[in-house]
């Protein structure tokens, strides 16, 4: 315990801009987890509806993709894709990218490690979607169809505002892992907080004090430690719609609420 928090073994935190070094790697994973998010978030809905269709080829077509990429170390995805992604796309990726990007991202490497993670995330987050569907009762569904609702009013009005509700918790807990998952992008060269950390601890980078790697690596840990118990603590607001300040999800429960009350 006293290695561990000698000021010695500290003080390359506050010499030189070891901190400020480290922290712009960790943007950089902020960065590629935000983008990452969005993007998986935006495909693993439609995959999920898809796997729930009732027509059977577009089911099994969903279900094959999902349980494909799902199935796959995160890591083979990003490693397989920085090898056999074609220089063209990645020529078109940096062509394309705002020039107000960071350098780590306007390199055309990131598009694998991008791609990968939304690839495997939206699998993911695709099934829990369709298992948050599949718990609501058969009866909320058959009582909006007598209500003359066809399918797609059916899912927009009744199933999905009850079923996402149901889902928050797990597909939060799924976005923190990406958060995390973020840190195997350096193994295709990106320099992110790891790679940048390592940078620290092995070169003495700044200030030529000792950074010992358990420190380095604790820092680290804590930078992602704060910022995913903020997302916990986001997932809790929105997990809990009655509270005071929470979001709330309009959905059938809350629609016929006022007439019980009545």
């Amino acid at each position: 315990m006293t290695y561990l928090f000698s000021p010695d073994n500290w003080e390359w935190l506050i010499t030189g801009n070891n901190a400020r070094f480290i922290l712009e790697g960790f943007a950089i994973n902020l960065e590629i987890a935000a983008i990452g998010m969005v993007f998986s978030l935006l495909f693993a809905l439609p995959l999920a509806l898809m796997g729930i269709s009732k027509k059977r080829p577009v089911r099994v077509a969903a279900r094959l993709w999902v349980d494909f990429w799902r199935n796959l170390p995160l890591l083979l995805v990003i490693l397989y894709l920085a090898i056999v992604m074609p220089t063209s796309l990645r020529e078109a990726y940096e062509s394309l990218v705002p020039g107000f990007f960071p350098e780590a991202l306007q390199s055309g490497r990131v598009l694998a490690g991008l791609t990968a993670l939304v690839l495997y995330n939206s699998a993911v987050i695709a099934e829990i979607m369709r298992a948050g569907i599949l718990s609501l009762d058969r009866g909320q569904g058959e009582a909006a169809a007598a209500l003359g609702l066809s399918y797609t009013q059916q899912m927009r009005y009744v199933v999905l505002p009850q079923g996402l509700r149901r889902m928050v918790p797990a597909t939060v807990s799924q976005l923190i892992t990406l958060n995390k998952d973020t840190t195997l992008v350096s193994i295709i060269a990106i320099q992110e907080v790891l790679s940048k950390g390592a940078s620290v601890y092995g070169f003495n980078f700044f200030g030529g004090v000792q950074a010992p790697i358990l420190h380095v690596l604790i820092f680290i840990g804590l930078l992602f430690l704060i910022v995913n118990y903020a997302l916990s603590r986001l997932s809790r607001r929105l997990e809990l719609p009655g509270e005071e300040g929470a979001a709330r999800v309009s959905g059938i429960e809350d629609q016929v609420a006022p007439v019980r009350a009545a």
